[in-house]
């Protein structure tokens, strides 16, 4: 039976129950005892419709109480085959992974994000997400997980892509059937690159899933997954070598006149890994004065070429190097013409500017 607003549910995996007040989505908020809890609707069995006498407010004093609706008994859930503990089990493996409705068309599909579970363990999990502007979290996903299960989230659509730059996933392992050694509860938080999104070549083959997915590790082995740390004295160490092999380099002269040099279009990635033989070494500082010191080269070297465009490849990431981009462009080269990129080839990361004839002062 479809649950409905005005409902009276009874919790099906835990104590409690109450009426709904309102369903976004996957997620019934239940009235319990003057509480609204947030439950998964498949969690919710229903218990009196909204339409039935006992889930309305009583009549008034004298009045006739209309007849009781009959309600059709509640179906039996289907239940799932009890999952095998094994050896390997015992170590938490957490994958989520974001599967593509129709990976042929990336720029207006939706997305399904599911959480692969490859444990022992039963789970209390919440997965959130933010904006990189607020910094409330909203709640995607919460409740139980079963073990070695690969259970559905929640959706994402290219609409809601824009305000998803950071992923949270918390989580409470534990048993019920059989004594465990206890785990610390999961706490992982990310950088949510939306631009991926838009890529065939960031969804890739994955053991856990039957089509290509995004997909992220959260715990392997019971190892938490990390944000790979820079050395500093490495990445200072490899841009010098790659400074001094680029002057070493012979390069082909390519003959063009000036007219076919400003009708082509020119894409430069400023990304560090393209930037960059190596990203062990610098901090994020210097990381970002190279990008920019590439950008002005790159921009002083095509000044005369009137209506030529350039496409900057910056990513989405957390906006600095896109900012440092725009102060840039506002002042040290301010008149040239500046948009957005085509989203279907670049996704959000990425800019255009059009070399304009600006007249000197």
């Amino acid at each position: 039976m479809a649950i409905k607003i005005g409902d009276t549910v009874r919790f099906l995996n835990s104590v409690g129950g109450g009426k709904v007040t309102k369903i976004e989505g996957q997620l019934a908020y239940v009235d319990d005892d003057g509480f609204e809890t947030p439950v998964l609707v498949k969690e919710c069995v229903v218990v009196a419709s909204g339409d039935s006498f006992y889930a309305r407010e009583q009549p008034a004093k004298g009045g006739t109480p209309p007849p009781p609706t009959k309600v059709a008994p509640e179906k039996p859930k289907e239940a799932l085959p009890e999952a095998v503990e094994t050896p390997e089990g015992e170590k938490i493996t957490l994958v989520l992974g974001f599967e593509p409705a129709d990976i042929k068309h990336l720029s207006t599909t939706s997305f399904d994000a599911f959480i692969v579970n490859d444990s022992n363990y039963s789970m209390y999990m919440s997965v959130s997400t933010r904006s990189r502007e607020n910094e409330k979290w909203t709640l995607r996903f919460a409740g139980l997980i079963e073990p070695a299960i690969q259970e559905f989230l929640f959706e994402l659509t290219t609409a809601d892509l824009p305000e998803v730059d950071r992923i949270s996933v918390q989580a409470i392992p534990f048993k019920t059937k059989s004594g465990y050694t206890r785990k610390a509860p999961v706490d992982f938080e990310q950088r949510l690159d939306a631009t991926k999104f838009a890529r065939l070549h960031c969804f890739g083959d994955n053991p856990y899933f039957d089509s290509k997915v995004l997909a992220m590790d959260i715990v392997t082995a019971d190892v938490r997954a990390a944000e790979p740390k820079v050395d500093t004295a490495e990445l200072e160490k490899a841009m010098q070598e790659k400074r001094r092999d680029d002057r070493r380099r012979p390069r082909p002269v390519e003959r063009k006149t000036r007219q076919d040099e400003s009708k082509s279009l020119l894409e430069v990635d400023l990304h560090a890994s393209a930037l960059l033989d190596t990203t062990a070494g610098l901090s994020p500082s210097d990381i970002l004065n190279y990008q920019i010191d590439t950008f002005r080269r790159i921009m002083d070297a095509n000044l005369r070429n009137v209506g030529r465009p350039i496409v900057f490849i910056h990513g989405k990431g957390e906006g600095v190097l896109r900012q440092a981009l725009m102060k840039e462009l506002n002042h040290r080269y301010k008149g040239h013409d500046v948009s957005d990129a085509s989203f279907r080839e670049y996704g959000f990361g990425a800019t255009k500017v059009v070399i304009r004839n600006i007249p000197k002062p």
